[in-house]
């Protein structure tokens, strides 16, 4: 098992990686590769922020034990990334639908991803959190028994 301070910065890494990373591909750290098509909001930087944020206590909850909480994790960062980023330059999302089309009915319900993404993180951190407070206290239980 890893140190705890090499797991937290192990967590540090991933969420300024994290943040580094999407702040880039979406055009919310400006840079000369890519040019954001849409304004930039608060909105946008906060789902930003708490999406790399939660990616990091992720990183650092994990466990080598096998689990499907993975599949909550990737589709919450997913839904984040659709919250913060430009749906027009989506080149996924203009494949299935018209730029005039995001612009009208998708761009409107991006607070509600952003929103939806961070209740899906917390809540997995929160049960994450509880499995492994509940192993730690049966497990220091366990030592106090045995002394």
């Amino acid at each position: 098992m890893n140190s705890p301070s090499r797991r937290h910065l192990k967590a540090a890494a991933v969420s300024a990686g994290s943040f580094v990373l999407f702040g880039v591909v979406t055009g919310l750290l400006p840079n000369p590769i890519y040019v954001r098509m849409i304004p930039r909001t608060t909105l946008d930087y906060l789902f930003l922020a708490l999406t790399a944020g939660f990616l990091g206590f992720y990183t650092l909850q994990r466990t080598t034990r096998k689990s499907r909480d993975g599949k909550t994790a990737t589709a919450s960062a997913a839904l984040g990334f659709l919250a913060f980023g430009c749906p027009i330059c989506n080149a996924f999302l203009l494949a299935l639908f018209s730029s005039s089309a995001l612009m009208t009915y998708f761009n409107p319900l991006r607070p509600l991803l952003g929103v939806v993404s961070v209740i899906l993180f917390a809540g997995l951190l929160y049960v994450r959190s509880q499995r492994t407070c509940t192993s730690c206290d049966v497990t220091s239980q366990q030592s106090k028994t045995h002394q």
